[in-house]
């Protein structure tokens, strides 16, 4: 049998597949722990409020008097929203924007004492979620971690062309052959924990996507142009000030320019006819919101769920209480709808602990490859040479190659941005430098 690793396009895709690889591995490593512990967000909030539940629930005040001692006990701060509390026993949190600029999430008792604050940017899910989207380095961050999703495509696409089976058995390909040991055990790990996980980590990358700075703003764009709007965005992505949960823009807003006469205490009550999936919120009239302009004219009530297709809002008359409009996850767009399901299937909240439990398995098949494929590496690497594989001399058969990279790069533009750097570093650097180019197993054999 030929061996495959002569032909051509075979060699031509596993170096496409090597240096990908070997670029994204500290990535995976990173957002593959990170995105993992980022599932359970809603049991690492609950872990960090674990004071505030289950209190005496006895001579409890209403939730006007809950608002008043937060304020009370932070002079010249804003009232941007109450939170429900889940449970008769649970402190009420309330949020209000400070003086300074900083957000503050003050919990007060059913009694109407205040018990406890806390920094929402401080929160452990806050600092997980910058971790992984931005690596902690603002937006230059932001710009890593997408070209790293962009070839980490072309890595997982790569890498399936390479696993396919080619009249070989199923022992190698749908299950790994541990039992060889060394080299060739490695090998189909790699291999097997990359075919079944591919789907998976492809549909990761994709519903990402909507968060990043590039490709999303090219998105929106690409939205507005096309009509598909209906709304106001709501994810954080691309460089519109409207599209990201900025806490320091919700600090730095005026306070509610409405006076309402409706007690929110009259709110809450039906609120709590709704049925709201936690954590519910009541925003006042004249708010910041979490995504897009302040709030209007009327007391409203929403989610911060992160099961996108649960979200809901209801607004009040702020002179009557009474109902005045409702929307949902059904009056957005399509594609906006597509993007919420996207979101919450990545969060892992779509359907709850299944969806977490996949996520995690998801993250240590990734995991997994990422060490695999650095062991490998290490394993074959000659001591003067970064170990890529040989170039193929007759490059003439490639033009299929060519065109699906292209078509990668049309649909990712960092991707693209990437190949022309690597274009005039191949075509115009590399040949002043034929160490280097020797090093980085460019010239062909």
């Amino acid at each position: 049998m030929t061996d495959t690793r002569q032909i051509p396009l075979y060699r031509t895709i596993w170096r496409w597949h090597f240096y990908a690889g070997l670029f994204v591995i500290p990535f995976i490593l990173v957002l593959s722990v990170t995105g993992a512990a980022y599932l359970f967000k809603p049991q690492i909030d609950r872990w960090e409020e674990r004071a505030w539940r289950g209190l005496p629930a006895a001579d409890a005040v209403d939730a006007d008097a809950q608002v008043a001692a937060a304020l009370a006990a932070n002079k010249g701060a804003a009232f941007h929203y109450y939170r429900i509390p889940e449970a008769r026993g649970d402190a009420a949190v309330v949020h209000l924007g400070l003086p300074g600029g900083a957000m503050r999430d003050v919990a007060v008792s059913p009694q109407g004492r205040v018990i406890g604050s806390a920094d929402p940017d401080a929160r452990w899910s806050a600092w997980l979620a910058r971790l992984h989207g931005s690596l902690l380095v603002g937006r230059s961050g932001k710009l890593l971690v997408e070209l790293a999703a962009s070839w980490a495509i072309v890595m997982i696409l790569t890498g399936l062309y390479l696993w396919w089976p080619r009249g070989r058995g199923l022992a190698g390909v749908v299950w790994p052959r541990l039992s060889l040991g060394g080299r060739a055990a490695l090998r189909d790990l790699h291999a097997v924990t990359g075919f079944w996980v591919s789907g998976f980590a492809l549909v990761l990358l994709f519903t990402a996507l909507p968060w990043t700075d590039v490709w999303a703003s090219g998105f929106r764009a690409v939205r507005a142009e096309m009509g598909w709007v209906s709304g106001v965005q709501d994810w954080k992505g691309g460089a519109d000030p409207h599209a990201a949960h900025d806490h320091h823009a919700m600090a730095a807003a005026p306070p509610p320019g409405h006076a309402s006469r409706a007690p929110l205490e009259y709110i809450v009550m039906r609120a709590r006819a709704e049925h709201m999936p936690a954590p519910a919120i009541i925003q006042p009239p004249g708010a910041p919101n979490l995504f897009g302009p302040p709030n209007g004219n009327t007391w409203t009530l929403t989610t911060l769920t992160q099961n996108r297709p649960l979200v809901r809002k209801v607004s009040y008359d702020p002179e009557t209480s009474l109902e005045v409009s409702r929307s949902g996850f059904a009056d957005k767009h399509v594609i906006d709808r597509a993007v919420g399901y996207g979101i919450a299937w990545h969060e892992g909240q779509l359907f709850g602990l299944a969806n977490q439990l996949v996520g995690v398995a998801t993250a240590l098949a990734l995991f997994t490859l990422a060490i695999s494929g650095f062991l490998m590496w290490r394993r074959r690497k000659p001591d003067d040479a970064l170990g890529a594989p040989p170039l193929p001399r007759d490059p003439a058969r490639l033009k299929g190659v060519a065109a699906i990279v292209l078509l990668l790069a049309a649909f990712l533009p960092l991707l693209a941005a990437s190949l022309i750097l690597l274009w005039i570093v191949d075509r115009l650097i590399l040949p002043r430098l034929p160490r280097a180019a020797r090093w980085l197993g460019v010239a062909r054999v």
